[in-house]
């Protein structure tokens, strides 16, 4: 019997169309310029291939589904029962056609590709943007047949779909960490070609006395389509020194520990100013991190900073500030920027709330950062109160800054 539209998920094997995929996406990173790769804000590039090649999971409504009724000359083949048709004089017959119509949304390759669980039964539709369209004949009028052919049809594409859905599912939450990783093996080759890679790492390193580690869990956090990042064609890369991702993860956890012994011991913070608390952040970091080849360690340049420099500039800089609304806590993004000079730079803003009300404060603070110029995004959540940001310099988005925002709740009296 002939049927209407395409036989659905059997044009190819769904894993290994993920498998090209992944090698598309190495390709497709390699092809870039060298230039392009060195110059490029990571975060802002990484995104952008996540849009590329995330694949959106398929969902049908079948709850929406609309059915048309037409009456159609039927060819003989569609009978059911082959004897029928003398009966019926033979030939041709008019039939109550109906046409199943399910909205659906997702990509709509997938709705072709096999999965690697897969029914026996293969089901047939016409394929469009928005809706899968299949088609029934009643020869006798019986409604009940015909809804039980509904029913059927709905459930084994729902199975269908959701085994599509099981294939998509590891490829999803491996895209980012998978693209992250070829982006940096890229960047490293063409470092090592180039012979400067002992050049980007600034040599910070624990020291044999270790005041202790502060863990916080990680909590578990529709498509859109991000731009390419522009690099300019003639830029040419410039070497920085950088702090290592794992160091300054490190220091932030030793930064939210000591944040959260001095929530817990409000004689210490008492009355005390910016700058006596920040000295107990410098207290905590300074026993547990030795500082660069020339034996500089964490210092400040003013009152409330936390600085880490290298050949006379900072890769790590903490600004510790009382609240004081959102306008001052974007002054102090403002005035973070500006000391850095260096890509890839990582920041922290230490922000001390005296008011009774502090998970509004916190709420008032993230919202303050989303609105700062330079934002670009917001990176995973480590804490209740530790928040990390990716932000720009003023003037060109391609020198990432990494920003955390870490708030403690010094209780007034």
């Amino acid at each position: 019997m002939k049927e209407y539209g395409e036989p659905l998920f059997t044009h190819g094997d769904l894993n290994d169309h993920l498998r090209n995929s992944k090698k598309e996406i190495k390709d497709k990173i390699y092809a870039n310029e060298e230039n392009y790769i060195l110059n490029v804000g990571e975060s802002q590039f990484i995104d952008y291939m996540v849009s590329q090649y995330e694949k959106e999971q398929l969902q049908v409504y079948t709850n929406d589904g609309e059915v048309e009724e037409r009456e159609e000359v039927v060819p003989a083949e569609y009978f059911q029962n082959p004897a029928l048709i003398g009966l019926r004089g033979g030939g041709d017959v008019r039939a109550s056609v109906y046409y199943y119509s399910i909205p659906y949304s997702g990509d709509s390759y997938l709705l072709r590709m096999r999965p690697s669980k897969f029914l026996l039964v293969t089901l047939y539709a016409r394929i469009g943007s928005n809706k899968l369209t299949t088609k029934l004949i009643s020869f006798d009028g019986n409604i009940d047949s015909v809804n039980n052919e509904i029913m059927s049809f709905n459930q084994r594409l729902e199975e269908y779909i959701q085994n599509v859905n099981n294939d998509l599912a590891p490829y999803n939450n491996s895209l980012r960490n998978y693209i992250g990783q070829i982006f940096h093996q890229r960047k490293q080759e063409i470092l090592e070609k180039r012979d400067k890679q002992e050049k980007l790492i600034v040599p910070i390193k624990r020291s044999s006395e270790d005041s202790g580690s502060y863990t916080a869990p990680t909590p578990n956090l529709k498509k859109k389509i991000e731009p390419k990042p522009i690099v300019p064609s003639d830029k040419q890369y410039e070497t920085y020194p950088t702090l290592a991702n794992g160091d300054y993860l490190d220091i932030l956890k030793n930064i939210n520990g000591t944040g959260k012994a001095l929530e817990r011991k409000p004689s210490v913070y008492a009355e005390k100013d910016e700058e006596t608390l920040r000295d107990h952040f410098l207290m905590n970091l300074e026993p547990v991190f030795e500082g660069s080849a020339t034996g500089e360690t964490f210092n400040q340049k003013g009152k409330t900073d936390i600085l880490l420099r290298h050949d006379g500039n900072n890769i790590f800089i903490s600004e510790c500030k009382f609240w004081k609304g959102e306008k001052s806590l974007l002054l102090t993004i403002d005035q973070l920027l500006s000391y850095l000079t260096w890509r890839d730079s990582k920041t922290a803003i230490i922000m001390f709330v005296r008011n009774n009300d502090f998970s509004s404060i916190v709420n008032k603070a993230k919202e303050a950062m989303n609105k700062h110029s330079c934002f670009l995004k917001e990176e995973t959540q480590k804490d209740e109160t530790w928040f990390n940001y990716t932000f720009h310099m003023e003037g060109d988005k391609n020198k990432e800054i990494k920003v955390a925002l870490l708030l403690y709740h010094m209780k007034p009296k």
